[in-house]
């Protein structure tokens, strides 16, 4: 139970197991007739402010920080019923969805694990110059991320602006995980009138004024903003379907750069292949087993 960031609508969730080979599928339980909305790249139809799926009219708002939670805990098959079309922010990070889905426990099944793997670079970028922004996708055998942010903002530019994340030797749920969005008090007026952050405040977002951090707590990670954008690009990434070996990399990307990355890998038939690991020793470390292993 909670509200959604933008439309401030409450919410309630439930996370269902669901059996090999199904993906994550969002099931809208409020309509009259129940839709059913399975994560793919080409259902993401909006990636203002978030990710946003839909299938037959029906459409999820802000999935990215729930997806982020089992992209970071090897989650493949899983129902989630929701109330209405926003996924709850709860603290504005993704911890309390990985808190969920361990307390409820998480089942290896009788499938292979079958990943998306990376074999030639993909490469999207936009603007030139001081505007300049990119995202790729290289060849490797694992799954790691590296970004770079660029505010011109004091309370950002003091913290880290670079980090990288690998699942062979970094915890997602210890480094990543509790990483909150964040947004600027200029911004908020302009998104309310337009009728987003709706239910944004203090208690879900890391909020800054011109000069610093207005939440009394302060941050929870040095480099908690550009930690929170390899949250984001985890929980975007992983709405391909399927886990990838791969290593992303990116500066000053967001949520409609990192899906037409995607788009632009699924372009490309020989820039990808569908594997799976008979041998668990041939898997990747860190990826072969569940992640609270990480």
């Amino acid at each position: 139970m909670g509200v959604g960031l933008h439309s401030g609508q409450r919410v309630e969730l439930t996370l269902r197991p669901a059996p090999p080979d199904t993906g994550v599928v969002f099931r809208r339980t409020d309509l009259a007739q129940a839709v059913d909305i399975p994560v793919s790249a080409t259902a993401v139809t909006d990636t203002r402010m978030a990710s946003t799926i839909s299938a037959h009219n029906a459409k999820v708002h802000t999935v990215e920080h729930l997806m982020s939670a089992c992209a970071g805990l090897g989650i493949d098959n899983l129902y989630v019923d929701i109330t209405a079309e926003e996924v709850p922010i709860l603290d504005g990070s993704s911890a309390s969805f990985v808190f969920l889905l361990q307390s409820a426990g998480i089942a290896l099944q009788q499938a292979p694990k079958r990943f998306i793997r990376v074999v030639k670079p993909v490469l999207v970028e936009q603007g030139e110059g001081d505007n300049i922004k990119w995202a790729r996708l290289s060849p490797h055998h694992g799954y790691k991320l590296s970004f770079e942010i660029d505010f011109h903002h004091p309370a950002v530019d003091s913290t880290g602006q670079c980090v990288a994340f690998d699942t062979e030797t970094d915890s997602y749920v210890k480094d990543i995980a509790r990483a909150r969005t964040f947004g600027f008090t200029k911004d908020v007026e302009h998104m309310r009138a337009n009728g987003l952050a709706l239910g944004g405040g203090l208690d879900n977002a890391i909020v800054m004024d011109d000069y610093k951090v207005l939440n009394s707590e302060g941050l929870r990670y040095d480099d908690e903003f550009v930690k929170h954008k390899i949250l984001d690009a985890m929980g975007d990434l992983y709405l391909l379907g399927r886990p990838l070996l791969a290593a992303y990399s990116a500066f000053r990307s967001g949520h409609a750069l990192n899906n037409l990355l995607l788009r632009q890998l699924l372009s490309q038939p020989d820039a990808y292949e569908l594997v799976s690991f008979d041998d668990e020793r041939q898997a990747p470390k860190g990826l072969a087993q569940l992640a609270p292993a990480w």
